[in-house]
């Protein structure tokens, strides 16, 4: 099952907790037990996607970033 697919069901179990006449007790471990999980693996979808933005189609990840350089930084004086 892909993680889209269990966050749906997911999803829809919370919906539907209410009305499945469990006991009040078991229904809030449930719920709580589920809604971690929930946050795990939605983490998990936001960092693939975020990763998969990154990925420049060779392996590599890389991003815009860039540092300019000054002369000061390559000049022997300053190195001691």
């Amino acid at each position: 099952m892909s993680k889209e697919t269990f966050v749906f069901i997911a999803g829809l179990l919370l919906v539907i907790a209410p009305f499945l006449g469990i006991p009040e007790t078991w229904k809030r471990f449930f719920i709580i037990g589920l809604g971690i999980v929930l946050v795990f693996v939605g983490y998990g979808l936001r960092r693939s996607v975020y990763l998969a933005r990154l990925d420049k189609g060779n392996g590599e990840r890389g991003n815009d970033s860039f540092v300019e350089t000054t002369a000061p930084l390559f000049d022997d004086r300053t190195v001691q």
